[in-house]
């Protein structure tokens, strides 16, 4: 089976992932429609549980640099099962990913799961329930 290319930039930034409080490291990496990889981790502060959650400071970097849509997902946790993102961070990637992009969630020894982003947040609420009536 061949590696997924988003395993590698995830991993990496995993490692600079700053979790003093929780020590669970997370790190990020996502596509976009143009094939610019983007990464996050997450980043913990005294005031704990507030941070920035990796999927969070990965979508803030693609956002920040123009890019407007998710092809692909991959997160990667030192965890004895693949992780998933949490409720918030599933609507966040909703925000900018079509219902059929993959999120791959991983482990550092490369357990993997892979799911859709509308297996991951069924009746996920969209730009839809925001028309106009």
């Amino acid at each position: 089976m061949t590696e997924n290319p988003l395993r590698a930039p995830a991993l990496a930034v995993f490692a600079n992932a700053y979790a003093p409080y929780s020590n669970f490291k997370v790190g990020a990496a996502i596509r976009t429609d143009d094939g610019t990889v983007f990464q996050g981790c997450n980043v913990e502060n005294i005031a704990y549980p507030e941070g920035t959650c990796a999927e969070a400071g990965a979508i803030a970097a693609m956002a920040a640099s123009g890019a407007r849509k998710i092809t692909e997902v991959y997160v990667v946790a030192e965890a004895p099962l693949p992780v998933p993102p949490c409720g918030g961070c599933r609507q966040k990637i909703a925000e900018f990913a079509g219902k059929d992009v993959a999120v791959t969630m991983a482990t550092t020894t490369g357990q993997e799961l892979k799911m859709t982003v509308a297996e991951l947040l069924p009746g996920a609420f969209g730009a839809d329930h925001m028309a106009d009536t």
